[in-house]
């Protein structure tokens, strides 16, 4: 019988009820159980596909290319899981698909509402996916970790409570659990911790019909046991049900904390589960990420140039993926964001000071990485970073818009076509180096992109990044763009030795660019950030970190080997602990 673990959220959003999902997900993972999530945005939109990176922070792009809130990059980046557009459950999406039904005469007649309509429309859409298997062995999962996005007492997400207060009888009390993740205010005048946001938040749930099996207090310290009583007193919950989860080094560490106050015993208790009590290897995995993140000695500056960079959470990927790469060579890393635009003349003129910040910024990096990105603001300061890079040969990654803007640069200042653009920003540009795809249709701007998984074939045998993902002849990454390298005028830049050495099946599409001469001048057509994983850093991220921490040819020299005081002691490829590793031992990170 599937159990069903419901995550709300109290008091604020943007709480850490994402983080808090994922952990609850890996620490059963790692008692063998196969674990699936779904996240509910109460929305009106299908899908974030249309979303400005500032409303919600990135668009995470699936394999099936589903364009989706970025806390699913987290359950697959934690999880180590695929999963599908599906498991992005919108108000849109539930209410396009009762309005389909209507409009076919479905209900034979019926008065359409909210309940039980709508609410059974919710059932049985979790109930569904919850059973379609998200692990590369296709086993059908045992738990599945719903998250419901935004607080408790929105107008916008009752719907869902309501339906899920009437699927905790429809799936019986063993099988549905609700963690109520909420805030424990510290005011800096008096220092002491508050529960009353809490006590209000449950008391609210309760009034809907859901009853917090475990209340877990985000908080800025380790939480008192005078308040921990006090929660458990007027919460109606046992002692052992408040968790404490304050702030931590790492985000790696929050499994950890959550193993440590015996969340695994009450889930198997409460849901019925049977958990073997055995050694268990993958978060011995995790401890390991987390020690090494806090150790890490040497430093690696990498230069984010983009234009959403107000808010950290438009690049998590992007980020993450950094983070992983540098985990991997323990380096702790430094992320400069620059707001391209300040790198552009004309802040020199208007804002003399921002324009010199950026440049001192950019040039005191060890690595530029310039991000996907959409429309023609910044996209001039962009070109001048890369052109920095690219004759000052410092280290550079271009993904999607960045490998576009380095075609542009290279065409303009070593070809000589001054005007050489995008048909994105200028479409009568005499010398159109990237131009719109077939695909495209203007009319429409939700999902109608270049999205999900899509091949890669390597057209030569000495590429670096070939070397980085291991010799390998193609590689299958995640797309999401509207515009594309013109292949006609491809010959124009191999000759000057910027080659296109990775092309997708047809070879009509140019995916991977590098520039000879250069230690590590490389761009993507895909993004590659969003298959990045904690023990599986992503192939161009790492080159990136290499070349910037001066590692990269003895890497390629090793056979893409790390040396080993920096590789992971237990097996750190699957997920999924195999009960006969009892020792640990010592493979190459990237082997597996």
């Amino acid at each position: 019988m599937m159990k069903y673990i419901l995550v709300t959220g109290g008091v604020i959003s943007g709480i850490g009820k994402g983080i808090i999902a994922s952990s609850v997900g890996t620490i059963l993972k790692s008692c063998g159980l196969h674990v699936t999530a779904i996240k509910v945005d109460p929305y009106i939109n299908i899908d974030a596909g249309t979303f400005s990176p500032y409303e919600h922070g990135e668009v995470f792009v699936l394999d099936d290319g589903g364009e989706v809130d970025l806390d699913l990059g987290n359950y697959e980046r934690f999880l180590d899981i695929r999963l599908t557009r599906d498991n992005n459950l919108t108000t849109g999406k539930i209410y396009q698909s009762v309005i389909n039904k209507e409009r076919r005469g479905d209900y034979l007649g019926k008065t359409v509402q909210v309940v039980p309509h709508i609410t059974d429309a919710i059932q049985e859409w979790v109930v569904k996916q919850a059973r379609v298997p998200v692990d590369d062995d296709d086993v059908e999962p045992q738990v599945c970790v719903i998250e419901l996005g935004g607080t408790v007492g929105d107008i916008e997400s009752m719907p869902f409570i309501e339906a899920f207060r009437q699927f905790q009888f429809k799936v019986k009390r063993e099988n549905f659990c609700n963690i109520h993740v909420s805030l424990i205010p510290q005011p800096s005048a008096t220092g002491e911790q508050k529960t009353k946001p809490t006590q209000n938040s449950v008391r609210e749930l309760r009034g809907l019909g859901l009853s917090p099996d475990l209340i877990m207090c985000r908080c800025s310290t380790a939480l008192e046991n005078s308040v921990k009583e006090k929660i458990s007193m007027f919460c109606h919950v046992e002692p052992e049900q408040v968790i404490c989860v304050h702030d931590v080094s790492s985000i790696y560490r929050v499994p950890l904390l959550l193993e440590d106050q015996g969340v695994v015993g009450y889930l198997s208790r409460r849901l019925n589960m049977p958990i073997q009590t055995r050694p268990r290897n993958m978060l011995t995995k995790w401890k390991e990420m987390s020690d090494r993140s806090d150790r890490m000695l040497e430093h690696c500056s990498i230069a984010l140039v983009g234009k959403y960079t107000k808010f950290s959470d438009s690049y998590a990927s992007v980020i993450k993926a950094l983070e992983h790469s540098a985990l991997a060579i323990c380096h702790k890393l430094e992320v400069k964001y620059i707001d391209s635009a300040n790198l552009e003349p004309n802040t020199l003129q208007e804002e003399p000071v921002k324009y010199h910040e950026a440049w001192q910024k950019l040039c005191s990096a060890d690595g530029i990485l310039v991000p996907g990105g959409f429309g023609v603001r910044g996209t001039e300061g962009k070109i001048h970073a890369i052109s920095w890079a690219r004759k000052q040969k410092k280290p550079f990654l271009g993904v999607c818009l960045g490998m576009q803007l380095a075609v542009c640069e290279f065409a303009r200042n070593a070809l000589g076509w001054k005007d050489a653009n995008s048909t994105e920003f200028v479409p009568e540009s005499k010398h159109p180096v990237v131009i719109d795809m077939p695909e495209h249709n203007p009319g429409q701007m939700g999902g109608t992109m270049r999205l999900g998984k899509r091949r890669t074939i390597f057209k030569t045998n000495n590429s670096v990044l070939r070397k980085l993902y291991g010799d390998v002849e193609y590689v299958d990454e995640r797309h999401r763009h509207r515009f594309e390298v013109n292949p006609e005028l491809k010959s124009h830049f191999e000759e000057k030795g910027f080659r296109f050495v990775g092309q997708d099946v047809e070879g009509e599409r140019m995916e991977v660019i590098e520039l000879e001469d250069h230690p590590y001048f490389v761009g993507v057509q895909y993004h590659p950030e969003f298959t990045s994983r904690p023990i599986k850093p992503s192939p161009p991220y790492l080159g990136l970190l290499l070349a910037a921490a001066g590692k990269l040819q003895s890497y390629l020299q090793k056979g893409c080997r790390l040396s080993p005081r920096d590789t992971y002691s237990d097996r750190s490829g699957s997920s999924t602990p195999d009960s006969e590793i009892t020792e640990l031992k010592l493979p190459s990170i990237l082997n597996e």
